[in-house]
């Protein structure tokens, strides 16, 4: 597959061609431009590009000094507001550099010189109460340490790194952590939960997430009626809000207190070569949400992160639905991710839909979930034309590839020892929340090490649809779990699963097409199939005989719910 993406440099439009590897794993190569293989992708539009002119600011000009004990954040100030008068790069030569939060201008690339190290406070009253965005609603949050908003012709580049002092606002669970770095934790100050299971950084951290936890969090939008809890208030550490032209190369950022990139509304992004980098039990430190943006490109990227990894987002719920901005247009390519919940996501707040999102040649290693497409009954959004082509994992916690549109509620998967059939899901009306999974074609992927290999569970009152799976080598605990689906195609997909009792199932779906499906032989069950609503499901070009028994049917199903074709 290709597509081609337009690039506006300087004035001049070019051409770049996004290749898609013709097969898995690290040796292959990508296809030649002009492959048929491209044939059903459409082009993106053009993706216009920052640039800056060569005028240089140092920031040691404007008072700046490199001990780790001075803040500059007056001194970053001076710098960016002198290089927006005419625009141009303010320059942060090697050092430690001590600071407060960050606010971008029009027209600034603000470049970190090799060895230049930005730390950004752990005091946390630099950081004053604001009106922004927290996953996806309109929230009351402390001061981004990197913020822009309404800005035009930006960039952050350089290979130095900018640190968070995310210990300072993170609450951390005791069971993450082994007795030596808990009491190390629980010496360096903070308080207790009252079950003496949680840390937290102070008291106003505790007050907070109490709150949240008890479902009462504050509604008010006024800064001044959240004294109280601010430590709970953690910001996201690169915050940019409706910029346009957007620069993000070469640095390394690190230890958030929340989100680590965070676009909202943003057109026009560029992310290359960016290393993001989270304790791995840090809560909610996403590498990278893109939420409600437009138009962009992030390749070459590097992310070990505490939660999702690569993050596809467009608001949550009513309020998402009422901005009404999806995420489309967008490619990732050449990235790797480690240690997150999911390598890429789309969701659970993509309330205002996604589409048209390239992602190729990526590796995940060590997360949670591979593949992660997540929503839930009251988002609503529509996430469609979604195309993966070439990805490789390993250490797999939980799912390789992962379609849920039961997230956050009760897994009906059963645990060991409990019945090998799914839950039933009680339907409920349709409305404005309830969401959709359409148009999805993945391809070229390989997992080593997986609890299950392929996911996908819809609503009784919304089946995911559309789903295409083809070329995969999937080596997983379980291998295929099908529930409220219609239009589900698995294509020359090796399911290496060591639970063989069966190696797929498939509960009230319907159009279901088993093309080619190579199994562990000596499998106890190749296929069961439940709910009385499934129907019309193939088996094709596959050897059920390596099975003890190739399919088992519910109660009330017809033997022609099945039909089989043996290779």
């Amino acid at each position: 597959m290709k597509s081609t993406l337009m690039v506006l440099l300087g004035g001049a439009t070019a051409c770049l061609t996004v290749a898609f590897r013709p097969a898995a794993g690290p040796s292959a190569q990508p296809l030649p431009t002009g492959s048929s293989a491209a044939a059903d992708l459409p082009n993106l539009p053009p993706v216009l590009q920052a640039s800056f002119p060569k005028d240089t600011f140092n920031l040691t000009k404007y008072g700046a000094v490199a001990d780790g004990q001075t803040l500059n954040t007056e001194a970053f100030r001076k710098a960016i507001e002198a290089c927006a008068a005419s625009g141009g790069t303010v320059l942060v030569p090697r050092g430690l550099w001590l600071t407060g939060p960050i606010t971008l201008k029009n027209n600034v690339n603000l470049h970190l010189a090799a060895g230049a190290l930005v730390q950004f406070t752990a005091d946390r009253s630099q950081y004053p109460l604001i009106k922004t965005s927290w996953e996806g609603e309109d929230a009351i949050r402390s001061q981004a340490p990197i913020s822009g908003v309404d800005l035009t012709n930006i960039g952050i580049t350089g290979k130095g790194t900018f640190d968070g002092a995310g210990d300072a606002w993170r609450p951390v669970k005791k069971s993450k952590l082994n007795e030596t770095q808990w009491q190390k934790l629980v010496a360096s100050g903070g308080v207790l939960s009252e079950k003496k299971d949680a840390w937290y950084p102070s008291a106003a951290s505790l007050k907070g997430n109490q709150l949240a936890a008890a479902g009462t969090p504050r509604k008010s939008l006024n800064p001044a009626d959240f004294a109280d809890i601010r430590d709970f208030l953690r910001p996201n550490m690169l915050s940019l809000t409706r910029c346009k032209q957007i620069l993000l190369e070469d640095f390394t950022i690190q230890n958030s207190p929340a989100w680590t990139i965070h676009p909202l509304l943003c057109e026009n992004i560029t992310l290359r070569r960016v290393t993001a980098k989270n304790p791995w039990y840090g809560q909610n430190t996403d590498a990278l949400d893109l939420e409600s943006c437009r138009n962009g490109l992030v390749e070459g990227c590097t992310f070990d992160v505490g939660d999702d990894g690569i993050c596809i987002k467009s608001g949550r719920d009513e309020q998402g639905r009422k901005r009404g901005v999806p995420t489309e247009n967008f490619i990732v390519r050449d990235t790797k991710v480690y240690h997150a919940h999911g390598g890429f996501v789309i969701g659970s707040e993509m309330s205002g839909g996604a589409r048209n999102i390239y992602v190729s040649n990526c590796t995940f290693m060590g997360t949670d979930v591979g593949l992660r497409f997540k929503t839930a009954r009251g988002r609503g959004g529509v996430v469609e034309n979604i195309f993966v082509d070439g990805v490789d994992m390993t250490d797999i916690a939980g799912e390789a590839i992962l379609f849920d549109m039961y997230y956050a509620a009760k897994d009906p998967v059963p645990l060991l020892g409990e019945s090998t059939a799914p839950l039933v899901i009680a339907p409920q009306p349709l409305n404005e929340g309830t969401p959709q999974f359409k148009g999805f074609r993945i391809k070229n992927v390989t997992c080593k090490g997986a609890t299950t290999g392929i996911l996908v569970r819809g609503l009784p009152e919304m089946s995911i649809k559309d789903i295409s799976i083809e070329n995969a080598v999937l080596e997983s605990k379980k291998g295929l779990v099908c529930q409220e689906a219609e239009n589900i195609r698995l294509k020359n997909v090796a399911l290496i699963s060591t639970d063989t009792a069966p190696v797929m199932e498939v509960q009230n779906s319907h159009n279901i097409a088993l093309d080619g499906i190579r199994y562990t032989s000596g499998a106890e069950l190749l296929l069961r199939v439940t709910g009385d609503r499934s129907q019309d499901i193939r088996i094709t070009n596959t050897n059920t005989k390596l099975a003890k028994k190739d399919v088992q049917l519910g109660d009330k199903l017809a033997k022609k719910t099945v039909l089989m074709s043996q290779k």
